[in-house]
């Protein structure tokens, strides 16, 4: 039976381009993807745009955009990143659609009818300066497990622990620096604490099908300690309005939160691919949507990064389960992409940009042949390391595959019109079929994500082959008489052990396999080729297939950026911005830094971002400042508060008056992305008048 697989990716958040992480994981099920292909399964493979949620309705009204329109200048940038690395992607959709709202509240008003809706009133953190409900992301405070700062308001990065925002230490909001205040609203939940959704998954994870530290992580989610704390809480699964996104059902002013009609989008996507008859053309697949989902034999497979484990392997299988749905065969989880060991950073000349590496004329299948090399089923980071890229690709794609067709084509459009012979000697008849052998474990590498071990076991088949060609030399066999029959079987056994590695390497280099295929004169290549010799056929001309990696390119792509391409900054430089030009400690001494006391603060009439703040700095007088903090501070905040001030800064008359110093605070360059304004605070025991040393 033909194996049909609905496959996808985790949909990128629509408020930014594609960063090398998602090309990353985009290359990995792509080779998955054309691999199944291959094999002959009817595949569907499916993306999307995360498209709500308050980051974007927040980041649109900075822009003086619609949501929409926002999401959608957004989305009109993707496919150059799709194409540009051959991404084989069916359909890519959005959660902004009706497929998505349709899907999403009838799975909702499943779950309701399944007796796991409830609702209930919760204090919430909201936003006084805003005044807004805060959604987790815009809430950030210490971890209440391991009291790790700065961490969001519904997960933390240092160890992973899930929580609600109201469990954060020493909260604050990311819009406005604002302390939230607690406000009662109603609140919908998926009842995920319930007996029958732990039963399931617990069964569901722990069934052998997820990868074994995938399944161990989730397994500390189940536990409790002695006084009943962890294991599984109900899921609140709505916002207040205002809000981006899909209305629940019979609950006005509520709106499903993201997480729950992101996943849903893969579906939605889906639909969309099916409605507009993508799969008929593809397959003369006449079945609707609801019928190819429904289809028990149907599998279903996604690919996502380890930071988005919890939602994928508990929210949204219970989810599908108990609306009735088909769940997941699997979740592929894979790590983190790292340069030479490191975090990117632009600034520091270690990111990679995949648009500027597609610029600078680098072949998007040199990224694709690195990437798998270094890719396997566990959920491991990927380094991307420089100097053995250009290793790695020189000497395996182009030393040992590539030059295997270049050291023999020649001679056959010479020498013997383009034609093969069939007529192969016993030596080549033997390297052949060890070649043809490797094909059931090249195959079953594929199928369980090892790319990287495939990538290795093909290159020591090449390096078979490469042995036969110096040990026949066929440049030499073409100088001396009577050895024109050995030239002619010597490079039809080569020119046959080129195609069967081009059918291995074909799911990593679609493109270069197409030209392979053109120079060959062959139909698409599949695994079922590998057990069909050849045989007598004409080939075309040779033409060079690859160019080798040159290490300027690497300088070029890592080459930090001009202070002036830095103005629309992004979140891996440093606070948005490269770092100022160095100086020495006599430059820093001569900037006079002190503790001042807010005495008073107040509006100023007439401005719609200053406060006028007098300040005690410990000289027996107050001194006036201007500060451009009113968006994120209300002047009562202030007063009483310690900061610290540049003391020496000249006197500066403004419109208002005379400002006579200068209050330190910290913002992102990018305020659409990194909103909020931070007065700097020293640690209590500090008084007016110390200087900052």
């Amino acid at each position: 039976m033909t194996r049909k697989l609905f496959v996808t990716t985790a949909l990128p958040y629509a408020n930014g381009n594609f960063h090398i992480g998602h090309i990353m994981e985009y290359i990995q099920a792509d080779i998955w993807v054309r691999f199944q292909r291959m094999q002959g399964a009817e595949v569907h493979f499916v993306g999307a745009d995360d498209a709500h949620g308050a980051p974007i309705m927040i980041a649109a009204e900075k822009a003086g955009k619609t949501p929409q329109e926002f999401v959608a200048s957004i989305a009109a940038g993707r496919k150059q990143y799709l194409d540009g690395f051959h991404i084989s992607f069916d359909n890519w959709h959005s959660t902004d659609s009706p497929e998505n709202t349709e899907l999403a509240q009838g799975i909702y008003r499943a779950l309701r009818r399944n007796g796991l809706i409830s609702s209930r009133n919760i204090e919430q953190f909201f936003d006084p300066v805003k005044e807004m409900f805060l959604p987790d992301r815009y809430i950030k405070g210490e971890c209440p497990k391991c009291a790790a700062k700065d961490q969001y308001g519904d997960s933390c990065e240092v160890c992973g622990a899930v929580y609600t925002p109201t469990d954060l230490k020493n909260p604050y909001s990311t819009l406005t620096g604002a302390t939230p205040v607690m406000k009662t609203s109603e609140h919908y939940f998926f009842q995920l604490s319930s007996q029958r959704c732990i039963d399931f998954l617990q069964q569901w994870t722990q069934d052998g099908k997820l990868q074994p530290e995938v399944a161990n992580k989730i397994k500390e989610w189940f536990t409790t300690d002695e006084a009943g704390a962890g294991g599984l809480s109900d899921w609140d699964i709505s916002r207040d309005a205002p809000y981006f996104g899909i209305e629940i059902p019979d609950a006005p002013g509520k709106y499903f939160y993201v997480w729950l009609d992101a996943p849903v989008g893969y579906l939605a996507s889906l639909k969309n691919y099916f409605d507009k008859g993508g799969p008929k053309a593809r397959y003369n697949e006449a079945r609707s949507f609801d019928e190819f989902i429904a289809d028990p034999h149907v599998e279903q497979y996604h690919f996502i990064g380890k930071d988005i484990t919890y939602f994928h392997t508990l929210f949204w299988p219970a989810m599908l389960q108990f609306s009735g749905r088909k769940v997941p065969n699997n979740v592929f989880v894979h790590g983190f992409i790292t340069v030479s060991g490191e975090k990117m950073s632009k600034s520091r000349g270690t990111g990679i940009d995949p648009l500027k590496y597609l610029s600078l004329g680098m072949n998007a299948e040199w990224l694709r042949y690195y990437i798998a090399a270094k890719l396997n089923a566990k959920v491991e980071d990927v380094d991307f390391n420089p100097e053995d890229f250009v290793a790695r690709v020189n000497a395996d794609l182009v030393g040992k595959y590539v030059n295997i067709a270049s050291r023999a084509a020649g001679f056959v459009s010479k020498r013997f019109g383009g034609e093969l012979t069939a007529a192969l000697s016993a030596d080549g008849e033997q390297l052949l079929g060890g070649l043809r052998a490797g094909a059931d474990e090249v195959q079953r590498l594929y199928e369980e994500r090892e790319f990287g071990k495939a990538l290795r076991e093909i290159m020591l088949l090449a390096d078979r082959v490469n042995e036969y060609v110096d040990q026949n030399k066929p440049w030499e066999l073409a100088k001396q008489q009577g050895m024109d029959t050995r030239l002619h079987d010597v490079c039809s056994v080569c020119i046959e052990a080129f195609r069967l590695l081009t059918i291995y390497l074909k799911p990593v280099l679609p493109a270069l396999a197409a030209n392979v295929e053109a120079f060959l004169k062959v139909g698409p290549l599949t695994f079922t080729d590998a057990q069909r010799p050849l045989g007598a056929h004409a080939i075309g001309a040779y033409q060079h297939l690859l160019q080798r990696v040159d290490p300027k390119q690497l300088d070029a792509l890592f080459e930090a950026p001009a202070a002036a391409d830095t103005a629309p900054a992004t979140a891996s430089l440093p606070g948005g911005e490269e770092i100022a030009p160095t100086i020495g400690i006599e430059d820093f001494a001569k900037v006079d830094l002190r503790i001042a006391k807010i005495i008073n603060c107040e509006y100023v009439e007439g401005s719609d971002k200053l406060l006028r703040l007098t300040l005690d700095a410990g000289e027996g007088q107050t001194r006036n400042v201007f500060s451009g903090i009113k968006s994120a501070y209300k002047p009562e905040d202030l007063i009483g508060k310690l900061t610290v001030m540049v003391a020496n800064l000249a006197p500066r008359k403004m419109k208002f008056g005379l400002s006579e110093g200068m209050v330190l605070a910290a913002s992102h360059t990018d305020e659409q992305a990194h909103p909020g304004v931070f007065v700097l605070e020293p640690w209590p025991g500090a008084e007016p008048g110390m200087r900052v040393r």
